[in-house]
């Protein structure tokens, strides 16, 4: 874009309005943007004015024209009192009447000063902001202090938006991170799993922790039916042979690793064709159903 030195104040009424041709996002975004990017410390500038949100409740016009009221009032209040004077023979009336207008005279005197300093701070905050000498005095003070409050309103909702999508992307990096990995691939999991392991299993070699499994596997399929697996193996062997004399003897005997193949086979083949439910085969109730149907012939 262009350089430039700056721009009219008026024209933040319309920083909402100026969107970008390629993502649609007003200029008012693309500056929060810049701004919480080049400086993170910075607040929503809301919070930081509320001396200009307060001014931009008061119509100043108004209260110019009180204060000169409350001028003149004063000023024939004053010649009221002398004219009171003349026909009051009480002194105690007469003193408090004066007090009182001493008092109020002074107030209004105080608050005209005030409201003529907090004019010349207006005209100089003007002439800071470049607006010409020439310019400053026809310029309303409630019109500036609602359009930079509407500004500063606009700029609070538009940069919690900034942080918020700032938060989303940062969370969606940290899930980048960890996508198509397993979860013990990860650091956290890692890290409690070192924790939780005994030394004892971390120490062993590759070839113990093998055997160790390969015996808890067996002793695991093995243990429920051992048995009764050993009973039909010897009964299968002799042709003949009670279970009460069989056991007893193989209890004894160690068995040979073929044997314990052959019985984890002859379990499993049991599992496959047992078959403790079967279920009934409705032929005869089909067979019935079909001889009542008649014909629509």
């Amino acid at each position: 874009g262009f350089q430039s030195r700056g721009f009219e104040l008026g024209y933040l009424e319309k920083v909402s309005e100026v969107k970008d041709t390629v993502h649609r996002q007003s200029l008012l975004y693309h500056l929060c943007q810049m701004v919480v990017e080049k400086f993170p410390e910075t607040t929503d500038l809301y919070s930081e004015i509320a001396s200009i949100t307060r001014s931009a409740k008061i119509d100043f016009e108004e209260l110019a024209n009180s204060l000169v009221q409350l001028e003149r009032r004063c000023r024939a209040s004053w010649h009221n009192l002398k004219v009171i004077a003349k026909h009051e023979t009480k002194p105690v009336l007469k003193t408090k009447l004066t007090e009182f207008l001493k008092d109020s005279t002074q107030r209004i005197i105080v608050l005209k000063v005030v409201h003529r300093r907090v004019l010349n701070r207006f005209h100089s905050f003007l002439l800071y902001l470049g607006y010409p000498a020439s310019a400053v005095r026809d310029v309303k003070v409630t019109s500036i202090c609602k359009l930079l409050q509407e500004f500063a309103l606009e700029y609070r909702t538009c940069w919690e938006r900034v942080l918020l999508q700032q938060k989303k992307r940062a969370a969606h990096r940290e899930r980048n991170k960890t996508r198509g990995r397993l979860i013990t691939e990860t650091e956290k999991f890692s890290g409690i799993a070192e924790a939780v392991l005994p030394p004892a299993v971390v120490s062993s070699s590759p070839r113990e922790q093998m055997e160790a499994g390969h015996e808890s596997m067996k002793i695991v399929l093995t243990s429920p039916t051992d048995i009764p697996a050993r009973r039909s193996r010897a009964s299968q062997g002799t042709g003949h042979g009670t279970p009460t004399q069989g056991s007893p003897a193989q209890e004894d005997v160690p068995s040979s690793p073929d044997d314990a193949s052959d019985e984890i086979m002859d379990q499993l083949v049991k599992s496959v064709t047992r078959n403790p439910n079967p279920r009934p085969c409705p032929n005869k109730e089909r067979r019935r159903s079909r001889g009542n149907r008649k014909s629509c012939k």
